[in-house]
């Protein structure tokens, strides 16, 4: 450095013998000074116009993928931005609804969506699947969904269970499902008439029960033999339609405890005891039966209790009355768990088909 230095003042060509004498002769100066001024000049040097198009690259926020069984094989995935691409050239999006859509709007429109709507749409192209997995998506829902424990409740329980993640709390923490209905499908052999003594016909009598639960904490229960297709119209909180009963419910962790109040001369209450599962994670589209209980309640304490019926039966034992006329009756049958079934499926369901292609009775 030296050397160039003084062969500029010089501003002449010298030998290799000038040159090292030279530099000989300038080394009892002080160089310190000058190497920081060097330094600083080597930091403030502009850099050609033509490399700024890549300073652009230092700003993109990768969204990579861990694939952990991929690094076994010592397989590494690039990682990709979010929506657009590492080419200089300018990155023109093939499909025509996201040039003409603004991302604001798309992410109006996956806000106004069902859960279950979400995941099918996060199916279709990578832009789609970052902006469904927007953590504020979730958080709605699931506050929704949840909204008897209270917001509060709610929080505590994603920080400390589900690492903040309100999708992970949304596929992982059992939950009642809002969007159909639950039904359970039971059949039992009815004999019949014997007609001239030759032959003995026996019936196969099938009926549904069917569940529809509300955020609220509350239901609706209706027992019929009518298909899933009919009852589907009229499973809601405005419907007049007959046997259609109204109760309340409480979910701690996957068991279920609901109570309804039959009304009547005698008035009989109706609990459950349900155990909610799933046949994929986060389907939660069966529940098992595990009691089934009527019993008898007083009408003072039906009128002097603000609690609702579930507050009311609280505590009581299985075979517990509180009316001598109506006795505690725990039934053994039409146990069969409840299938979910979305209301767009309503119509569809193999559970509107009619005995004759679901059942057989074999005389043995």
């Amino acid at each position: 450095m030296v050397e160039i230095l003084a062969s500029s003042n010089k501003r002449a060509s010298c030998s290799s013998g000038e040159k090292a004498s030279l530099i000989l002769d300038l080394s009892f100066f002080d160089l310190e000074p000058l190497s920081r001024s060097l330094m600083a000049s080597d930091i403030s040097i502009s850099v050609p116009s033509e490399h700024n198009r890549f300073s652009h690259l230092r700003t993109v926020e990768f969204m990579g993928t861990d694939r952990p069984w991929l690094n076994l094989y010592g397989n590494r995935v690039r990682p990709v931005a979010p929506f657009g691409s590492f080419s200089s050239k300018p990155y023109v999006d093939p499909a025509l609804i996201h040039r003409c859509l603004p991302d604001e709007l798309l992410f109006e429109v996956f806000a106004r969506m069902r859960p279950y709507t979400l995941g099918r749409a996060a199916c279709v192209c990578r832009k789609w699947r970052y902006t469904v997995r927007n953590p504020i998506l979730w958080q709605n829902v699931c506050l929704k969904i949840w909204q008897s424990y209270g917001a509060e409740a709610n929080y505590i329980i994603v920080r400390s269970l589900y690492n903040g993640s309100w999708r992970k709390m949304w596929v992982q923490r059992p939950r009642i499902r809002n969007d159909g209905l639950y039904v359970s499908r039971n059949t039992y052999i009815r004999t019949g008439v014997a007609e001239w003594k030759v032959t003995n016909p026996v019936h196969v009598v099938c009926y549904y029960r069917y569940l529809r639960f509300f955020p609220s904490g509350k239901f609706l229960y209706k027992i019929s033999s009518q298909k899933v297709k009919e009852v589907a119209k009229c499973m809601n909180h405005a419907s007049k339609a007959e046997c259609v009963f109204r109760g309340d419910y409480k979910l701690t962790e996957d068991q279920v405890e609901a109570a309804l109040l039959y009304p009547g001369m005698r008035l009989t209450v109706l609990t459950m005891r349900l155990r909610l599962r799933g046949t994929t994670m986060g389907a939660n589209n069966r529940l098992d039966l595990l009691r089934l209980v009527t019993t008898g309640v007083n009408e003072n304490e039906v009128n002097s209790h603000v609690d609702g019926v579930l507050g009311l039966v609280e505590g009581w034992e299985e075979d517990e009355t509180h009316d001598p006329d109506v006795p505690a009756i725990s039934h053994r049958r039409g146990l069969t768990p409840f299938v979910f079934v979305p209301f767009e499926e309503a119509d569809t369901s193999v559970l509107n088909l009619p005995v004759d292609k679901m059942d057989y009775f074999v005389p043995g």
